[in-house]
């Protein structure tokens, strides 16, 4: 009866070694992933930007070629004409609105 005791507690103490060992492990896995996100979402924020700015470039591009006379573009340069037309209507009526 003791002795079963015993091999039984040396069982357990095994299991229980074991399962420090990978929970050892899962935590060092862990604190790895989340090192690797941290990076992976800052390299994707830089692409973020990235893409931002060359979206940007291209839309002046548009707007440069619109301007110098390519037909292509032509309905993209009277939209931002538009567009510019409309924020300066709205800044008169502003002014006109606060007394100046």
């Amino acid at each position: 009866m003791l002795q079963e005791l015993e091999n039984n507690f040396s069982e357990l103490e095994k299991k229980i070694l074991n399962l420090h060992k990978s929970h050892q492990n899962l935590s060092e896995k862990l604190s790895e992933l989340n090192k690797e996100h941290e990076e992976l979402k800052m390299k994707y924020d830089e692409e973020r930007k990235k893409n931002q700015v060359l979206a940007e470039e291209q839309k002046n591009i548009k707007l440069y070629s619109a301007i110098s006379g390519n037909p292509e573009h032509n309905r993209l340069m009277k939209s931002h004409i538009n567009r510019l037309v409309k924020e300066v209507d709205f800044c008169i009526a502003q002014l006109q609105n606060s007394g100046l």
